[in-house]
């Protein structure tokens, strides 16, 4: 059980990456609920209510940028009485990291984030788990699903073949190349929308995560953001590593133990009741 219980009905709104549907968060949503939380998970601007729905108009995930998705993230908190914290996996901690720095979110968690601007760590995985995006230019503009195979190497490399197989057909979506595209190119881009202001904001605390034998985001890519964020002395920056675990940490079997670690951080740090700025 968490260490403090949270006050005032502190709200927690989860932020899915690419390629996995806002429904993957299901089980942590009736989790946090259950700890006295109000938990929500908003899907992505373009996702369908479910799975399904989503692949079959994947089409209308064409072109989605990370400014369209944070922008839509942060009209749907404007609408909230109080800034909640944002949990985000993948990409989804990229946007989180974005919402932090803009105040618009109390505290964020964020696991195996997509790099944000300025990590020039580049390893063979990371490169390998994208190119299914990247090696074809033509991806900037469209939609795409990754295999059975795609998913293994780079969600499913920490788990059993057939653990991955099914997680690919219970929550695999179309995800938009544009972000990934953004993303690699965003140190060549003056205002690119994967910078982040590390240094200079004043703002909630930040746990950033990382597994150990994540393919996707290696755990050299979060300690290089880590190290960023260093020199930020007014704000609170912690890091925590779980051994052995692969991108799939939020979705496959040992999910539990990365939620209540979560837990236990966000009953530590985050501030409750947190009013608009």
């Amino acid at each position: 059980m968490p260490e403090t219980p949270p006050s005032a009905q502190q709200s927690v709104v989860f932020i899915h990456g690419l390629w996995l549907h806002a429904s993957s968060w299901n089980p942590w949503l009736e989790l946090f609920r259950a700890r006295g939380y109000t938990a929500s998970a908003p899907g992505w601007p373009g996702d369908a209510d479910t799975v399904e729905g989503t692949r079959m108009n994947a089409d209308a995930l064409n072109d989605v940028g990370i400014e369209a998705i944070y922008r839509h993230y942060a009209r749907q908190l404007a609408g909230m009485e109080a800034k909640p914290i944002a949990i985000g996996h993948s990409f989804g901690g990229l946007i989180a990291q974005e919402l932090l720095a803009n105040n618009l979110v109390a505290a964020a968690v964020v696991i195996d984030s997509a790099p944000i601007k300025g990590v020039t760590a580049l390893p063979f995985s990371q490169l390998k788990s994208a190119l299914p995006v990247l090696g074809n230019p033509a991806n900037r503009k469209r939609a795409v699903s990754l295999t059975a195979e795609q998913f293994r190497y780079s969600f499913g490399n920490a788990i059993r073949q057939e653990e991955s197989d099914r997680l690919h057909q219970q929550w695999t979506i179309p995800g938009p190349g544009r972000p990934l595209f953004q993303d690699a190119t965003a140190n060549f881009h003056r205002h690119s929308p994967a910078a982040v202001d590390t240094h200079y904001a004043v703002r909630g605390p930040l746990l950033l995560t990382s597994g150990t034998e994540d393919h996707t985001v290696p755990k050299v890519v979060t300690q290089q953001v880590l190290k960023m964020y260093a020199k930020n002395e007014s704000s609170v920056t912690e890091h925590l590593e779980f051994a052995g675990r692969g991108h799939s940490l939020t979705i496959d079997g040992g999910w539990p133990e990365v939620a209540e670690s979560i837990l236990e951080w966000v009953a530590r740090n985050a501030p409750t009741g947190s009013g608009k700025a």
